[in-house]
């Protein structure tokens, strides 16, 4: 609670008083984590059928057009030590505008009514949750430079000696690094996709709020998690068991 509190205060104070600049030019296109699996665009979520095609792997992209507008696609696993036959997984889209300030600092406020949100609990739900998902986003400064414009890096990666984008969160902690995977940017249009008779014309306003709205969809729970997923992964867990086991058992004796 402490931690949206402080973000929102950040955000609402950059978009107070920071100056906005002409749209980056160096940022155009469409960056992917290393996986190259995790992509924006209509791959990802389509809009007409409130419907995500899960990627092969993990991964995030961030996509930036020229005019100002940017998408994102976030397919996450998360880890759940005390019980490791639970695995949790959130797929996330949304897309807005974006502003660069005169410090450097990027903002990305995103149309409220069109982010959406996959949250898979196989322990706690039957299904995987549908809702709505709005989340405003600051890049900050790069903590190991002493730079007041340095908010986000481009550079070409010196071992995959491709275009590599690396964004620093609102804390100036790095977010993993991105590299080009196409230019122009792959991105679903981006106007309002999904609009709701009482939202306010022309998208969202920016609140410098963090929000995350747990209004459900008409269809609030989505199947995502078939028998045949569910039993790979008792069979993989299995073998982590059985992996495990062996290497005690070769210490011991």
């Amino acid at each position: 609670m402490l931690l949206s509190l402080k973000l929102a205060l950040v955000l609402s104070a950059s978009l107070s008083a920071a100056q906005t600049t002409p749209a980056p030019t160096d940022i155009v296109g469409t960056w992917s984590s290393k996986s190259n699996s995790t992509l924006t665009g209509p791959g990802f979520y389509d809009p007409v059928n409130e419907k995500f095609t899960e990627p092969a792997h993990t991964g995030i992209s961030y996509s930036f057009s020229a005019d100002g507008f940017y998408e994102e696609a976030y397919y996450r696993a998360i880890a759940n030590p005390t019980s490791p036959k639970c695995p949790k997984g959130i797929i996330q889209w949304q897309h807005g505008s974006y502003t660069k300030h005169d410090n450097g600092s990027l903002i990305l406020v995103p149309i409220a009514v069109d982010g959406r949100q996959l949250y898979s609990d196989p322990c706690q739900y039957k299904n995987a949750v549908y809702t709505r998902y709005n989340t405003s986003e600051l890049f900050e400064v790069n903590p190991s430079t002493t730079s007041s414009c340095n908010r986000y890096e481009v550079l070409t990666d010196p071992y995959h000696n491709i275009s590599r984008l690396n964004l620093y969160k609102w804390d100036g902690a790095p977010m993993m690094p991105l590299y080009l995977a196409m230019s122009p940017p792959q991105m679903l249009p981006t106007s309002t996709l999904n609009p709701l008779t009482t939202s306010t014309p022309g998208g969202a306003k920016a609140t410098g709020k963090i929000k995350r709205s747990e209004l459900p969809l008409n269809h609030n729970v989505i199947n995502k998690r078939t028998p045949e997923q569910m039993r790979a992964n008792q069979w993989w867990w299995f073998g982590v068991f059985l992996t495990a086991s062996g290497s005690i058992l070769y210490f011991f004796f």
